[in-house]
């Protein structure tokens, strides 16, 4: 049977765009739907805006920094339309690399909503189908927000990086880290900013340690963070949201962003109907090598929730196009992947936190906390956290967690030795860089505790 394409993709992000561009650089006839921006949540709505955010939003320290630092000037206010302006050409700048890139690899590109009429046939909106050897889902996720009284007067992430104007006030809901990336950057860029969760502890998943230091260096920078607190009910009130907390606060907010959570984007895609299984979450349920149960059909990405990053989806492409197209079935490797939190101050872990590492076999816990000089000198008391996990009987490094500035770039160079399987050892013999935060990781010689 002849098919009009080899590959015919749904969804035009990360995962998506890279399936099919390397899929057509190899010789397959190709095709993709997109519905809305081309580069998907990550360049239009997630990673790269929030970024540009949070290096906006620090400004503000340094300018104080430079005072201390013998430098006579001053700080301004921030001007978020001239921001906001440059944001946005930089995200269309960004589409349209990702148009031309399938463009120039030979894809075709339908600028509209697919779905799937049988295991070899896509429906566009417009009700033409086109047929395909494979059908590659890669819709991403989606913010969800919670079903409460007057909901739809609150934000998304979606919609932050489009605010009108800069709210003197504003209530992030929710304890993940897109709320606490949000708290930091709203406050940096002088918001008066509240953060409620509903749980005992922001950032749950991670280190203990490194998230209870986050949450300590959030307060101290003026995040009013309230924990074990979530929202009853809200309405409006004149051009404020009236906000009614579970422990009895009412509070008036410019504006209420809801960070409670993302859900994969699989409805109305026509999966029941093929029989395409989706587990209690709404994923795409597929096996080690993307495939769903309809041979014919694969997904990456979001949409899978498996590991919800970016280089997650790219790589879970490239692993798809070597499996489907190159005759090398490739299994994406979902273990030990390093990842970083840009809140204020930043996160990086890769590996296993204490609490999982403790649970699993005996280990030894090498930490140290204190006050970096740039900062130190300027009399700003951040703490930072450097902290490796170590299992008493292999001598590997388990878990590494850093809280500092640039903890990001630090935890990506980590990340390879602890990938690699390096062992305490092998940190300790490596000399220090000196002088520099990251020197603490290969210094620390004995153990604060074990367990």
């Amino acid at each position: 049977m002849s098919f009009d394409y080899d590959l015919f993709v749904i969804g035009g992000g990360s995962g998506g765009v890279r399936a099919a561009r390397v899929a057509a650089a190899g010789g397959a006839k190709v095709a993709l739907a997109e519905e809305d921006r081309y580069g998907g949540t990550c360049v239009i709505r997630g990673c790269v805006p929030k970024k540009l955010m949070v290096f906006a939003s620090e400004y503000s320290g340094m300018v104080e920094d430079a005072q201390a630092y013998g430098w006579s000037i001053s700080s301004g206010a921030f001007d978020w339309d001239l921001f906001k302006g440059k944001l946005h050409g930089e995200l269309d700048r960004l589409e349209g690399i990702y148009r031309n890139l399938l463009k120039n690899s030979g894809v075709e590109s339908f600028d509209q909503r697919a779905k799937l009429a049988d295991p070899h046939t896509v429906e566009l909106a417009d009700g033409t189908t086109k047929t395909a050897k494979h059908i590659l889902v890669a819709t991403g996720g989606w913010p969800v927000k919670p079903d409460i009284p007057g909901a739809e007067l609150a934000i998304t992430s979606n919609e932050i990086f489009h605010l009108d104007t800069l709210p003197e006030s504003m209530l992030i809901v929710g304890g993940g880290y897109i709320a606490c990336e949000f708290a930091g950057i709203m406050n940096g860029l002088g918001v008066k900013t509240s953060q409620y969760y509903r749980g005992a502890q922001i950032l749950r998943g991670f280190d203990d340690e490194a998230r209870g230091l986050v949450s300590e260096e959030m307060c101290q920078a003026g995040v009013d963070l309230h924990l074990g607190t979530n929202i009853l009910e809200m309405r409006k009130e004149g051009d404020k949201i009236w906000v009614k907390a579970t422990n009895g606060d009412e509070n008036l907010f410019d504006q209420v962003m809801f960070a409670t959570g993302r859900a994969p984007n699989a409805d109305n895609l026509g999966l029941e109907a093929l029989g395409i299984e989706r587990d209690r979450a709404g994923a795409i349920v597929v096996d080690q090598y993307s495939q769903t149960a309809v041979p014919s059909v694969f997904a990456i990405g979001d949409v899978t929730n498996r590991v919800n990053l970016t280089p997650v989806a790219i790589r879970e492409a490239m692993a798809f196009v070597e499996t489907v197209f190159n005759g090398n079935p490739t299994s994406p490797d979902h273990d030990l992947i390093p990842t970083a939190i840009f809140t204020q101050p930043e996160m990086g872990t890769v590996g296993l936190s204490e609490e999982e590492a403790a649970q699993q076999e005996p280990i030894e816990v090498y930490a140290t906390s204190f006050k970096p000089m740039q900062q130190a000198f300027a009399g700003r008391a951040q703490r930072v956290l450097m902290k490796l996990i170590v299992s008493k009987a292999t001598r590997t490094v388990l878990g590494c967690h850093i809280v500092a500035p640039g903890a990001g770039e630090m935890i990506q160079l980590a990340g390879i030795a602890v990938k690699m399987g390096a062992t305490k050892e092998d940190f300790d013999r490596t000399v220090a860089v000196h002088p520099t935060m990251s020197e603490e990781l290969v210094t620390m010689k004995s153990p604060v505790r074990t367990a």
